[in-house]
């Protein structure tokens, strides 16, 4: 199998880097299998795939069979790179053309890999140089490092916490428009009235409405208490 370079990050090389980095986020290793279902391929292609990531001069991933992938410096890089390609466009593509945050995903998706890195700092500067994109996800900054997130999942709350929504982490187009029909977008205040212990159910308060919410949605709400 012929090494790789970083001359040859492919578009699907570059979404194997995003989704590794989203699933080790919390220092856990991607197992071939978890990626399999992220990209939707069969996990003997990602096996192959990995192990030509970690052949690679400099090596992308490191691989252990049965003990999962993780980035080296370089595909950390080369990660951070395509997501700040991703949330820059976000938030440019709401800003300036006005697509609402469900809509703004897929057309991100097929952008993050075609722009360049002239495109990527005029629409950084022409925007003011966010921090966060339409769903309050931190932006990685131009020298590739990423932010610290402070902010809390709103599934960790308890009653009487209150605080502002900083973060939505979901790409589903309905979920994100249910969401917002709550009013739990970014920058919303919300008061945890309720917790059931038995299903983790969260009674929480935003504006005039009160609504129950499970752990499917409370795990993808981050929080800044207040």
């Amino acid at each position: 199998m012929k090494p790789l370079t970083q001359k040859t990050l492919t578009i699907s090389i570059q979404d194997y880097l995003k989704h590794i980095y989203e699933l080790t986020e919390n220092g856990e290793n991607a197992s071939t299998n978890a990626l399999a279902r992220k990209l939707r391929i069969s996990a003997p292609s990602v096996t192959g795939m990995v192990q030509k990531m970690a052949s690679a001069k400099p090596a992308l991933v490191e691989y252990q069979k049965h003990q999962g992938v993780t980035l080296t410096k370089e595909g950390r890089r080369a990660a951070l790179e395509v997501i700040r390609h991703h949330r820059l466009l976000e938030a440019w593509l709401v800003q300036t053309l006005g697509y609402s945050w469900d809509e703004v995903h897929e057309e991100a998706e097929r952008l993050e890999h075609v722009i360049s890195e002239d495109f990527e700092r005029r629409i950084a500067a022409a925007m003011g140089h966010p921090l966060r994109d339409p769903h309050g996800e931190l932006i990685p900054t131009a020298d590739l490092k990423m932010p610290i997130e402070d902010s809390t999942p709103l599934s960790a709350l308890r009653p009487t916490q209150t605080g502002t929504i900083q973060c939505v982490k979901a790409a589903d187009t309905g979920l994100l428009r249910y969401l917002e029909s709550l009013g739990l977008v970014p920058g919303a205040q919300i008061e945890v009235k309720e917790y059931s212990p038995f299903d983790h159910n969260l009674t929480v308060k935003v504006g005039r409405k009160t609504t129950v919410l499970g752990m499917n949605i409370t795990s993808k709400i981050y929080i800044e208490e207040s």
